[in-house]
């Protein structure tokens, strides 16, 4: 009679490690950074203004007054009046419910379709790698300001359009990104063992892949958002985005630039709030990349 220790040792595969959860790491990191507390603070007060405009601005920002044209701060407006008697700080108040939604969106898409391309490029190293990884050099070789005007004069302007504009922009680095952080991962035991298993190519991805390069995701989101603010008010600034009377940054720097010299605050105002805005994203991607160990040369290219 056989013993049990006779028994032979089926090899086993190796498990996965033992991922910690990444919310709490990166929310105590948070509250011992002030660097990553100042720049998501001045992200959600600018989040908290938009949302709160039509409580909080003092005029309408799209009527025009013309017994109040051209005046200085006073009177009830406090950073004065435009060309057509509106109130810059209504108008700048009400600049982030265009800007700031349309930044997320161009965001979340951009770095899902470029993490999506730089997984798969890093799981099918062959033909489709090469391919990708072609078309996304040849892409990132146009100037971004060209790209952006061939989008937009193919398309027309929109929110839709400004969308797509950042995704053929700005997802060719972040595919080239994600590609470089997969490519970590991919040959680790337990992405080896999932496909010994047979697993499929996406489910590796959600289940192995992408828990080990969320932090780079992450950063990558805030960078994203803050270039695409900067594209938003480009193609306002160049008559291709917001069209008027809407209350946008960059088009208030646009209609108000010549009057630099005789109302700077309507020129001001606007830069100051977009500034402040993307100087926001940029702290909470730096915080984000040095709470979680992430290169920050590697990403925001």
């Amino acid at each position: 009679m056989s013993s049990p220790l006779d028994a032979p040792v089926l090899p086993t595969a190796p498990a996965a490690p033992v991922r910690s959860p990444v919310l709490g790491p990166v929310v105590r990191g948070v509250l011992r950074s002030p660097q990553t507390l100042l720049g998501l603070t001045l992200v959600v007060v600018h989040v908290v203004l938009a949302l709160l405009a039509p409580l909080v601005a003092p005029f309408d920002p799209v009527t025009n007054d013309a017994t109040s044209i051209l005046l200085g701060p006073g009177d009830g407006h406090l950073l004065g009046t435009d060309q057509l008697g509106r109130d810059i700080l209504s108008r700048v108040l009400y600049g982030g419910r265009y800007s700031l939604p349309l930044a997320v969106v161009a965001a979340v898409v951009t770095v899902g379709i470029g993490t999506v391309l730089g997984c798969l490029a890093a799981c099918h190293r062959g033909a489709f790698d090469e391919i990708l990884m072609r078309i996304v050099d040849a892409v990132l070789s146009v100037p971004s300001i060209l790209a952006l005007l061939v989008v937009v004069s193919m398309f027309g302007a929109g929110g839709p359009v400004i969308v797509l504009a950042a995704v053929v922009i700005y997802s060719p680095a972040v595919v080239r990104v994600l590609r470089a952080a997969a490519l970590q991962v991919v040959p680790l035991d337990y992405v080896t063992a999932a496909r010994a298993r047979g697993e499929g190519t996406f489910a590796v991805i959600r289940r192995e892949i992408l828990p080990n390069v969320v932090d780079v995701v992450f950063v990558e989101l805030a960078m994203r958002a803050s270039f695409v603010l900067l594209l938003v008010s480009s193609l306002s600034f160049l008559g291709f985005g917001a069209n008027p009377p809407t209350p946008d940054w960059g088009l208030m720097v646009s209609e108000n630039r010549t009057l630099l010299a005789v109302l700077p605050w309507g020129t001001v105002g606007p830069i100051v709030a977009l500034a402040t805005l993307i100087i926001g994203f940029n702290l909470t991607a730096d915080g984000l990349a040095k709470i979680r160990g992430v290169d920050r040369t590697l990403v925001g290219v």
